[in-house]
């Protein structure tokens, strides 16, 4: 069979299954545990790299597949996948589908040029990424979540939506935006992955009440 199946992208494969996963839970209005899957894979995202990094003897043509597959997967789990959620939630008006547009679209062109920035990068150096150019697109799989989570404040389905659509318009800008993010460290890491978890899990058993008030089930 042609492509790689060694443990270094296990994890990236793992989360592509669960961003599909997602996907067939929004689309039948499942969309709770379509926001768990996104969480899911933001969790495999956040240390696929990691791992593969420690096998030493990488090919070449290993790297560059990782890098590839890696950003491949990222378009279906944290582009397509919070597009689906946020236009079942409600951003489904025109104006709504342009923004969901230009939100996949700068998700698309960041990961395009992390790619050939990247490899680039590895041909001059073997050390670790210290900082990322703009807001990583895997960012969505902590931002929506910890909406959904905080959401209860807000009065209505009208400003649940409102805020939404500024959620979604300063993640997509941000995507394409130069500055500069520092990498997490691996405790860094671990602690934001435990954070993500309590957010969905109290997303997932706390949040009968205010899902029924938005009645997103219609």
């Amino acid at each position: 069979m042609i492509g790689f199946y060694d443990y270094t992208v296990v994890l990236t494969y793992i989360g592509f299954a669960s961003g599909i996963t997602g996907m067939f839970c929004a689309t039948t209005k499942h969309l709770r545990l379509a926001v768990f899957f996104l969480a899911l894979s933001g969790l495999c995202d956040m240390f696929d790299g990691k791992i593969a990094r420690t096998k030493k003897n990488r090919t070449a043509e290993e790297k560059s597949f990782g890098i590839q597959i890696d950003s491949l997967c990222d378009v279906v789990c944290f582009g397509i996948l919070p597009i689906i959620i946020c236009f079942k939630l409600g951003m489904c008006r025109i104006y709504s589908m342009v923004l969901l547009i230009f939100y996949g679209l700068a998700g698309v062109i960041r990961l395009g040029y992390f790619n050939v920035m990247e490899e680039k990068r590895q041909e001059q150096t073997d050390e670790n990424r210290k900082y990322y150019q703009g807001l990583p697109i895997t960012s969505m799989a902590m931002v929506l979540p910890s909406f959904f989570v905080f959401s209860p404040l807000l009065p209505s389905r009208q400003a649940f939506v409102f805020v939404l659509h500024l959620l979604v318009a300063a993640v997509g800008a941000l995507f394409i935006i130069d500055f500069k993010m520092r990498k997490l460290s691996a405790k860094e890491l671990f602690a934001l992955a435990v954070t993500v978890a309590a957010a969905v899990a109290v997303m997932l058993f706390v949040w009968n009440s205010w899902w029924r008030f938005l009645n997103f089930h219609r």
